[in-house]
């Protein structure tokens, strides 16, 4: 909007009908006080400014608005007929001003001036606009920027204080910082600390895992500078992400020295009493067929019953021997597998009679579904009836209301699907990542139920051994499924 100033109505009127008929808004005052009431309270374009007036004239006016920060940006035309003098027009500029146009004034030039102070007030308030923006984005970036800078300060804060080393790395995966504790086992802040021959290298396996987005978990021994000595630690990095994906890494080594201390210990404890209990347990075994070949002890009689309980005790001793025996193999890494092509629909069947004759005292039923398996499987058979017998093993022993077991089979181009399903108590959801670890047992029911929690982890470990998966489905009171994939070569 542009205001007209002039003590004389008859000079707004023919002003305002110009600017009007040019698609300008028009605002007017009759004198000095009353533009200055105005242009405080409006806001405008332009001011058209006679200099001649009573009161306050219009040179008092453009420099009382010039003294305002809201108004002294508003260009102003002066605008007279009788003050044509060059000191007049000098004082005009210098009171604030910006033209200086005498009477008669030609309407073509008013306008030409009119419109390009117009567009120059309007580029101004542009540029304004977009100043306040770039200040307000460069106050939220400083903000920002302050706010991770906290952020960050906090981290290493954070990570100063953990028991363990721990560090940090950009997205590339160069190492960005580095807490105290890093310096026990490494001098430079960018190199790994050194690991044992005969571990994973770290340097490798960590640009595979940058690569490939993927967190990183390894147990590695690093040599401590001070003693020289390689102690097991627990690495573990994981990726820090924001929506355009991964900004940096986290990083930790845990020091579980101690604890490979103990395990090898517990470890090499059981690989002696197995060993060392094998051999009385095979004489006991000696003397208990001898008892039952003797004559005098009858088949029916009490005798022959207490043999045959004892028998069953037996066995059951030699198979957890067996299988605290396949522990310590595992453990020290002689766990071996003799593959060679075999039958598994005879694997299968031949489970099935060993798992009828030995629960020959439970009523149940093992139904086949699926497949028939037609090709032959390159693997170690004796380990692979092992897994499958312990699973319906434990398919009987956690199912005692029902009577039924069911074998699943399928098989997907060079892959084959094994699963064993019951009807039983179930495992909760919680608890399912947990049932192939060593010596985890469910608590609701490992009172009511005899057992090491040992037979899972070495089914798992066969599998791995035959690079095939394993895994469980079940729920509470739904029953559960444990299955098992193997490639066939």
């Amino acid at each position: 909007m542009i205001l007209i100033v002039d003590d004389q109505i008859e000079n707004i009127y023919s002003l305002e009908k110009l600017l009007k008929s040019k698609g300008f808004e028009v605002d007017s005052a009759l004198s000095g006080e009353e533009a200055l009431k105005k242009v405080l309270k409006n806001d405008y374009a332009l001011v058209i400014l006679d200099v001649q007036m009573p009161g306050i004239d219009g040179f008092e006016v453009a420099e009382t608005l010039s003294g305002y920060s809201k108004t002294k940006e508003v260009p102003i035309i002066f605008l007279s007929a009788v003050n044509t003098d060059k000191k007049f027009i000098a004082k005009g500029y210098a009171s604030g001003g910006i033209d200086y146009i005498t009477k008669p004034v030609d309407p073509d030039i008013l306008m030409l001036k009119v419109k390009t102070f117009y567009r120059l007030y309007e580029q101004t308030l542009a540029l304004n606009e977009t100043q306040k923006i770039l200040e307000s984005e460069i106050e939220t970036r400083k903000k920002a920027q302050q706010e991770l800078k906290d952020k960050v300060e906090h981290l290493h804060t954070t990570l100063e204080s953990l028991p363990q080393i721990a560090f940090t790395a950009d997205g590339r995966g160069r190492i960005t910082f580095v807490n105290k504790r890093w310096y026990k086992y490494s001098r430079c802040p960018e190199t790994f600390p050194e690991v044992h021959p005969d571990d994973t290298c770290i340097k490798k396996v960590w640009q595979h895992c940058v690569e490939h987005s993927q967190p990183l978990a390894l147990e590695v021994r690093i040599k401590e500078l001070k003693s020289g000595h390689f102690c097991f630690h627990l690495l573990r990095i994981i990726p820090v992400k924001d929506k355009i994906g991964i900004r940096s890494w986290v990083g930790t080594f845990t020091d579980i020295h101690d604890q490979k201390e103990e395990e090898r210990k517990k470890d090499e404890f059981l690989s002696i009493a197995s060993h060392e209990l094998k051999t009385p347990l095979t004489s006991i075994k000696a003397y208990i067929q001898l008892l039952e070949r003797m004559p005098d002890v009858q088949k029916e009689s009490k005798f022959a019953t207490y043999i045959n309980r004892a028998q069953n005790q037996v066995n059951k001793l030699d198979s957890l021997i067996a299988d605290l025996l396949d522990i310590s193999k595992i453990e020290n890494g002689k766990l071996k597998v003799n593959k060679k092509r075999f039958d598994m629909e005879k694997l299968i069947e031949s489970a099935m009679e060993t798992i009828y004759y030995t629960h020959s005292h439970v009523q149940f039923k093992i139904e086949r579904k699926g497949e028939t398996i037609t090709q032959e499987v390159n693997g170690d058979a004796f380990r692979i009836e092992q897994v499958l017998i312990n699973f319906l093993t434990n398919a009987i022993k956690y199912s005692p209301d029902s009577d039924k077991i069911v074998i699943h089979t399928t098989t997907d181009r060079d892959q084959l699907y094994i699963a064993v399903q019951d009807f039983g108590i179930g495992i909760p959801e919680h608890k399912k990542n947990n049932i192939f670890t060593k010596f985890y047992r469910v608590e609701e029911s490992s009172v009511k139920f005899q057992g090491l929690g040992i037979g899972l982890y070495i089914c798992a470990e066969i599998i791995k051994q035959h690079d095939g998966t394993y895994g469980i489905e079940s729920s509470s009171d739904q029953g559960t499924t444990f299955y098992f994939t193997i490639p066939f070569n």
